[in-house]
């Protein structure tokens, strides 16, 4: 009688709800009034995410805080916007954190996607900033893109005791050696995968052969059979079929406008991945040189890897801008 209580009580919730239950959902998102509608467990940010949301007239207070804060601090104009920029995306996620029980996810400059010295000199700024705003490193997860020197910062900080969100992952060799460099959090990008794939081969794809679902597929069952600690969190989304096909994966991060979509469907929801039913996996050993060669022999990879740090190189071009 329990179990057909509780299973009607499941039938009850929205897709959203019961994605919950199994699955740790993080807003896709700088808006932060999304955020508190949808009650995520974690938030990630980037570049692109941060202009949108700043052109809010409700986050204006935030730029003029960053701004003000950096003339504060910094003689120069050029120093001045560095810090700007960085106390400004600090700024939104202690915005962020003070409404969900979480992490969130802050990235550094793309341009730094091929400097390990860069990337983690910039990782303990941001970290240095959330200290000074009285958030600890536990919160915060650095993102970084998943390039081999990337991947080499994040080792580094993990090491240090700074957790690493490794983005812009379309490769799964670029998942095996995150996960031997002892990183947190790895997020393949399914949207991104879909779009490449549905471009090039000019073919539909049902959830079950869309090519970013089966990548995260890939990522998680590898992830979970050799035991690693690092989580997948499927990322990029195009529809909430992609989501639904991978319910029960350690995190999905999503977009507003797809939670939405989650919230209002009162369909059954199954569970699709499991950790106690992964097939055999066969381990992949690394170096630089293995690594640089997979992701070259996968063009998608290639395209899409470059393609998402000029973009995010970009926007974070034009929120400089904004800001000056």
């Amino acid at each position: 009688m329990l179990d057909e209580k509780f299973c009607n009580s499941i039938r009850r919730m929205n897709q959203l709800e019961q994605l919950k239950r199994m699955t740790k959902v993080v807003a896709d998102t700088g808006d932060i009034d999304a955020i508190a509608q949808y009650k995520p467990d974690d938030a990630t940010t980037n570049p692109t995410l941060i202009l949108k949301a700043a052109s809010l007239p409700q986050y204006q207070s935030l730029i003029h805080s960053a701004i003000e804060w950096a003339k504060r601090y910094h003689p120069d104009h050029d120093t001045q916007l560095h810090w700007a920029v960085k106390k400004l995306l600090v700024n939104f996620g202690v915005k962020i954190l003070e409404i969900i029980p979480g992490r969130v996810s802050t990235e550094v400059d793309a341009r730094l996607s091929f400097d390990i010295d860069g990337t983690v000199h910039q990782a303990h700024e941001l970290i240095e900033l959330y200290h000074q705003a009285g958030i600890g490193r536990e919160r915060v997860l650095i993102k970084i893109a998943s390039t081999w020197e990337g991947i080499q910062a994040a080792n580094i900080l993990e090491e240090q005791g700074i957790h690493c969100n490794l983005t812009l992952m379309f490769e799964f060799a670029q998942a095996v050696a995150c996960a031997d460099a002892g990183v947190s959090l790895v997020s393949p990008f399914v949207g991104r995968i879909y779009d490449w794939h549905q471009k090039n081969e000019a073919k539909d794809f049902t959830a079950e052969t869309d090519p970013g679902v089966l990548s995260v597929r890939k990522i998680y069952d590898y992830l979970h059979y050799f035991n690693y600690p690092t989580t997948a969190m499927g990322a990029s989304f195009r529809n909430i079929d992609q989501i639904r096909a991978l319910a029960g994966c350690d995190c999905l991060t999503i977009s507003p406008p797809l939670l939405q979509e989650l919230q209002n469907s009162q369909e059954d929801l199954p569970r699709r991945l499991r950790p106690d039913s992964i097939p055999t996996q066969k381990k992949l050993f690394l170096n630089e040189k293995e690594f640089r060669w997979y992701l070259n022999e996968n063009a998608m990879a290639t395209e899409k890897l470059a393609e998402g740090i000029r973009l995010f190189s970009r926007d974070l071009r034009q929120l400089e801008v904004n800001i000056c």
